[in-house]
């Protein structure tokens, strides 16, 4: 793989890596001066990139070992998450949340802080118990959950501390999940009632190509046995639907209402599918919940500059946790998701405009998305970035594992 999954970024390394184990592994990251781990390629910002020895951890082995009695499961950092949900289905398992795309690697979405939706969920790396990595020297290190503090920092790690080699995750009981997906929800109602409607299911995403004051559609994952949500300001679809206009839904997971698997409904796209339009750029933004509504009319002020540029704009939300580099570390959050047209060079000055005009709501971009937020002010978001930057330095004190993304962010 010599570029990212869209295709905007080339990666700049000297060598590429399949390592087919994790000894081999170890031998690499020893040998090496720079080193990446590459994860399923869809992250848009360079955060994977290096001008050393980038990992691709896709030929080492897929394991996933599920321990029911514990409810957990340990999987190999490369696995892609339509793989361990089958795996976890199959044996009555389930994770408590997906992302839109099953196609992401477990480990690489994890670091990125990736999420999915619900009031009430959180991101997927607050399902992470215990982590596993290979440290700069080609030594091991492990951070478990019940480490306190320290765990906190490593989960959302930006690849700053190693190369995650295994993670373990809490699981649920396996549950079904019905989709509804309504149309023509006004503005204003989504202004007005904007709690209520991310609280009618179990997951809930609104999308807009802000052409007009209206969110086309909006998709409700309701867990199977409760009600079916009654939203009165939009009406049901009349049949499957693509978030992106003009696409095929045949893409996209089951609507209508039909109650199916978890891993079947939490995600917007089918496995197997092209997910999204595959010809894009995706940028995001995630504000503290209290700054919805004030965050929706700076958006609609600007449409006449974003609706020329956007397939797609999509709005989530995200229960607090408390990791340090996650997006959503301690507050409810709200997600401002947008898949642009291929132009970068229409698409970064929009950005920087958009960021400076969100600027007084506290936002934090995605970590694996394009963003033009300079350095500072994004050290200045996480509280707890100093500390970061502290275990960073301890566990990698060679900067085996650093890069132009993280000399960025993390040097003053």
């Amino acid at each position: 793989m010599t570029t990212n999954w869209a295709g905007n970024l080339a990666f700049s390394a000297e060598r590429v890596h399949r390592p087919a184990s994790v000894e081999q592994l170890r031998g690499l990251v020893a040998a090496g001066r720079r080193v990446k781990a590459l994860g399923s390629g869809h992250s848009f910002s360079d955060i994977a990139d290096t001008g050393g020895d980038l990992v691709d951890l896709s030929a080492l082995p897929a394991e996933i070992d599920l321990d029911s009695a514990a409810g957990t499961v340990r999987v190999a950092a490369g696995v892609r998450y339509a793989e361990l949900a089958r795996a976890l289905h199959a044996g009555g398992r389930a994770l408590p949340n997906m992302a839109s795309l099953p196609h992401i690697s477990v480990a690489g979405s994890v670091a990125t802080g990736t999420h999915g939706s619900g009031d009430t969920n959180g991101g997927l790396a607050t399902s992470v118990r215990a982590l596993e990595l290979v440290t700069g020297d080609g030594g091991t290190r492990a951070f478990a959950r019940e480490d306190g503090d320290t765990f906190d920092g490593a989960v959302v790690s930006l690849g700053a501390l190693g190369i995650v080699t295994h993670l373990t995750l809490d699981t649920v009981p396996a549950y079904d999940v019905a989709q509804h997906v309504l149309t023509g929800l006004p503005l204003a109602d989504a202004l007005r009632h904007f709690d209520t409607i991310t609280a009618a299911a179990h997951s809930v995403s609104l999308f807009t190509d802000w052409r007009a004051p209206r969110f086309t559609q909006v998709w409700l994952k309701q867990l199977a046995g409760r009600p079916v949500p009654d939203l009165p300001w939009a009406k049901p679809a009349d049949g499957p639907l693509h978030p992106v206009p003009g696409m095929d839904p045949v893409h996209c997971t089951v609507q209508g209402g039909e109650a199916g698997p978890w891993h079947e409904r939490l995600p917007h796209f089918r496995s197997g599918f092209m997910p999204s339009s595959g010809d894009e750029l995706q940028s995001e933004y995630l504000l503290p919940r209290a700054h919805a509504r004030a965050a929706l009319e700076t958006l609609a002020a600007l449409s006449g500059d974003i609706a020329p540029l956007l397939q797609i704009c999509e709005v989530r939300t995200v229960a607090a946790d408390r990791l340090w580099l996650s997006p959503a570390y301690g507050r409810d959050t709200v997600g401002l998701h947008f898949t642009w047209i291929k132009d970068s060079a229409a698409v970064l000055p929009l950005l920087t405009r958009l960021e400076a005009a969100l600027a007084p709501l506290d936002p934090r971009p995605h970590w694996g998305k394009l963003f033009t937020t300079v350095p500072g002010r994004i050290r200045a978001a996480y509280p707890r970035m100093g500390d970061f930057r502290e275990l960073a330095a301890a566990t990698d004190p060679g900067g085996v594992f650093r890069n132009a993304f993280l000399d960025r962010l993390l040097d003053t």
